[in-house]
């Protein structure tokens, strides 16, 4: 049977689903296999007009609508919803390990919201945790409040209330800021640990479980949400589906009093009459600060030669928005906004998911899932943690050869802000400054920024040394050390850092020739091949080779294979190879066919403790149902984690259909057999895939 953890709201605006998605991860990232279930759905509160509901419910869905709640309610059928939900749950929910419920939020128009979450968390027999926020209140005045709340669950004696999350501390004050503030730095009122001190937590079993700090990323919505929240005119579209807003002003003053207001990610709110100030905009726009979006208000639209003389501006990426309503107006609605994770806003999700795990109990976790069963199969989130953990305790120093790339500025500042890797930028200091301050992007202390102009004669010497065997001189030696790729590699080969990520701007070409003509090979490798860890749904699984080797022997085949199961067991991935095949064991022939055989056969000899089989085709060694039919005595078929493919064509073609097809995440290539760490990127790469990588590059130079 599941263990059952029903999260329950203490007051309003507490985050409830930011820390039950956080809570969610946590346990994910220590392999659990957890559920989430929310018994009743709540509509979105940003909306500016009400609307009808339908009142009508599916059995279809595992969410009771709240009006259906509320009818059912109202004609004395509490029972019947009750019902309802625990069926809902036997379906969705019972083969979890953990299962976190998500309670019903109170709001003005359901007061009632208590007394429903405490009859369902008794109807589904569940554990009760308490997540609040702390608001205005002095801790006393919060300690008085939640020993309230409590007493709705039977009090802090009762086992089955574990204890109480905080969530949103040091928040502003809610009356002053709306939808976001007006400044981004705010004085810490009281620290996470002054609320470990309170003495309902220090005398039973009712625990503090976690003190999440208000952090106002976690809050910046996209320039779309608010479109569509005000359901606003576009004038210019720009980038508004990746533009963050993390501040408002609202602008009438003369442009000699806006220029302090122009900072980067804040959204300017204007009369859309006042050209001149949508010109300074604009100006400031061009100048490097990355505002985040322009509202005009009054439904006035700017003169054709205004827009044409802010081309510029707008054609680099900045969204104009317009409304119908005076600023007076706009401003009441944009305080009213709900910062809610839209459901298409994937990379705001992952981001409150880490935060919100990073900050619980992990003693607590871990007495946690004691008490459950582990998942068998290796999930994206364990797979994740564990790149983290395994690069923090690698303390390794990554050079960025392309040190002005603003994606590559911001994962160097995240890397070393969760302590991931110490990093080192290449590129001129001035400018990476200058790039970060439009971006935003605020540098710690740790990261090293080095001007290659200062270095690069240094390495001339050392280049030649390297490559007086292909005639290198010292004149070719400077020429080639004016490539950041070849400066960085040659750092790496002489033991000045640790590892090396590239590709965000350069090709994949540029990134490995250099590595294999100074780095070269590892003595106990043949050759270099490449892997992807792909992120399924509900695990994570090894391809090699999909980026290297175009047409591999069987020599060179096995020795992939054995790349990629020691890649595998070193990222925490159980390795069960399967050699891929158009054929399965005997049923087919043919050369390439008997090459794979061969290939297996190597392994075999080779690495006796390798869990190899092959030739296997792709769904026998993914889909247990095909397993048990065509390889039944396989110890592959059906539960492969690692997939080799026989050639480059195979490999390339079958990652990227994976990926586009079923909209998976896919890391890498990690190139394997070089002597030190050298990894690719692709140019489409996202922050979050250069810190995964910086890390991967990290845990390989251990």
């Amino acid at each position: 049977m599941s263990r059952r953890i029903m999260l329950i709201p203490v007051g309003f605006g507490v985050g409830l689903t930011s820390v039950a998605l956080g809570l969610t991860h946590a346990c994910q990232q220590l392999g659990l296999d957890v559920g989430l279930f929310k018994p009743i759905s709540q509509p979105s509160r940003n909306v500016l007009q009400n609307k009808q509901h339908v009142i009508s419910y599916s059995k279809d869905t595992n969410e009771i609508p709240l009006s259906y709640v509320e009818q059912q309610m109202g004609e004395g059928n509490s029972d019947i919803i009750l019902e309802q939900i625990v069926d809902n749950y036997s379906i969705a929910c019972e083969a979890h390990d953990i299962v976190i419920i998500e309670g019903l939020l109170p709001t003005t128009r359901q007061p009632y919201a208590t007394r429903i979450n405490r009859e369902v968390a008794q109807a589904l027999s569940a554990e009760i945790i308490l997540v609040a926020s702390p608001d205005e209140d002095t801790p006393l005045e919060f300690e008085d409040r939640l020993e309230v709340s409590a007493r709705t669950f039977g009090g802090t004696e009762n086992t089955k209330l574990l204890g109480c999350i905080i969530n949103k501390i040091n928040s502003p004050d809610k009356d002053e800021v709306g939808l976001l503030p007006r400044e981004t730095n705010y004085e810490i009122k009281f620290p996470p640990e002054k609320w470990h001190e309170l003495s309902i937590f220090q005398r039973g079993s009712f625990q503090l479980l976690a003190t999440i700090p208000w952090e106002i990323d976690l809050i910046a919505p996209r320039v779309i949400d608010i479109k569509n929240y005000l359901n606003a005119d576009i004038i210019n579209q720009g980038d508004i589906d990746h533009r963050r807003i993390r501040s408002i002003s609202f602008c009438a003053r003369s442009v000699g009093n806006l220029m302090s207001h122009l900072q980067p990610n804040r959204l300017i709110v204007t009369p859309g009459d006042r050209t001149d100030i949508i010109i300074a905009t604009c100006l400031s726009a061009l100048n490097g600060t990355k505002v985040g979006a322009l509202l005009l208000t009054n439904g006035y639209q700017p003169e054709p030669q205004v827009l044409e003389l802010c081309d510029q501006a707008l054609q680099a990426g900045l969204p104009v928005l317009s409304v119908p309503w005076d600023t007076w107006q706009t401003s009441r609605y944009l305080m009213s906004f709900n910062p809610e994770i839209p459901e298409d806003d994937l990379q705001r999700l992952d981001k409150v998911k880490q935060y919100v795990a990073d900050q619980i109990d992990p003693q607590w976790l871990g007495l946690l899932s004691k008490h459950v069963s582990g998942h068998a199969k290796y999930s994206p989130p364990a797979f994740r943690h564990k790149l983290t953990e395994l690069s923090r305790k690698a303390n390794k120093l990554i050079v960025l050869p392309e040190g002005s790339d603003a994606r590559t500025i911001k994962a160097a500042a995240i890397c070393i802000e969760r302590n991931i890797a110490r990093c080192q930028l290449l590129g001129e200091k001035d400018n990476i400054l200058t790039i970060a301050k439009q971006q935003g992007i605020e540098l710690p202390p740790g990261l090293i920024i080095t001007d290659p102009a200062l270095i690069r004669d240094n390495y001339i010497a050392p280049l030649v040394e390297l490559r007086k065997h292909k005639g290198m001189t010292e004149v070719v030696a400077q020429q080639e050390l004016k490539d950041n790729v070849v400066l960085a590699t040659l750092m790496l080969q002489l033991g000045q850092v640790d590892g090396l990520v590239s590709g965000a701007v350069n090709t994949t070409a540029n990134t490995i020739r250099p590595a294999l003509q100074l780095i070269k090979t590892s003595p106990d490798s043949k050759l270099v091949s490449s892997i992807f860890f792909m992120l399924l749904p509900d695990q994570v699984l090894v391809y090699g080779d999909c980026a290297i080797n175009p047409e591999p022997n069987a020599e060179q085949l096995a020795e992939i294979a054995i790349q990629s199961a020691e890649s595998a067991i070193k990222f925490g991935i159980e390795a069960r190879v399967a050699m891929i095949s158009y054929s399965t064991g005997s049923s087919g022939k043919g050369a390439d066919v008997e090459k794979v055989a061969e290939a297996t056969a190597i392994v075999k000899t080779r690495r006796p403790d390798i869990i190899i089989d092959g030739p296997l085709q792709y769904d026998a060694a993914i889909m247990e149902t095909v397993a048990q039919q065509k390889a039944p005595s396989s110890p592959v078929a059906g539960k492969a984690t690692v997939f080799v493919f026989p050639d480059l064509n195979t490999g390339n073609t079958t990652y990227k259909a994976v990926q586009r097809s079923a909209d998976v995440v896919s890391i890498g290539p990690m190139l394997q057999g070089l002597n030190k760490p050298v990894n690719d990127l692709s140019r489409g790469a996202l922050v979050d895939d250069i810190v995964f990588t910086i890390a991967l590059t990290a845990i390989q130079a251990i």
